[in-house]
């Protein structure tokens, strides 16, 4: 058994295990019990995967014959880049496994989709408070410095 988890392409069989991965990620921040995402957009989401028209990809981490982490990623268009950009909006990694390269294994994985999709960049927002995963992400990109602001309806 390899240590390194073998990342790849979500396929339609592997519902039932990316589903607590993606609950994991949701409700790390904070969406769960009655804050749940509806399962309305956990389906959508889920097929958005599987429909060519849609920019939004899946890839997971399998180790030992499981599922240990997702990434999802999404590629859109710029006002000062002609090549599309990649945004990685989710990462998650089974507790279990973390520290062990699975996060890393998963960035690096888009990294390469990005690259041979021609983007300039591949870029993503986390909580200043998420430290583990900042503790990564510092030695696998740059930190911009920019601040985000939104507006909810």
């Amino acid at each position: 058994m390899s240590d390194r988890p073998v990342i790849r392409p979500v396929s339609q069989t592997d519902f039932e295990d990316w589903l607590p991965l993606w609950d994991g990620y949701n409700a790390f921040y904070g969406r769960a019990g009655d804050t749940r995402l509806p399962d309305e957009i956990t389906r959508t989401t889920w097929t958005r995967f599987f429909d060519a028209y849609e920019p939004v990809h899946a890839l997971v981490a399998e180790k030992d014959g499981r599922l240990v982490g997702l990434v999802h990623y999404l590629f859109h268009r710029s006002t000062i880049s002609i090549a599309p950009n990649c945004y990685l909006q989710d990462l998650f990694t089974d507790e279990t496994t973390r520290g062990q390269g699975v996060g890393r294994a998963l960035i690096e994985a888009v990294y390469e989709r990005a690259s041979a999709a021609g983007a300039p960049r591949v870029y993503w927002l986390t909580h200043e408070t998420n430290d583990t995963a900042q503790a990564l992400y510092n030695k696998v990109a740059d930190h911009s410095g920019f601040v985000v602001y939104r507006k909810m309806f």
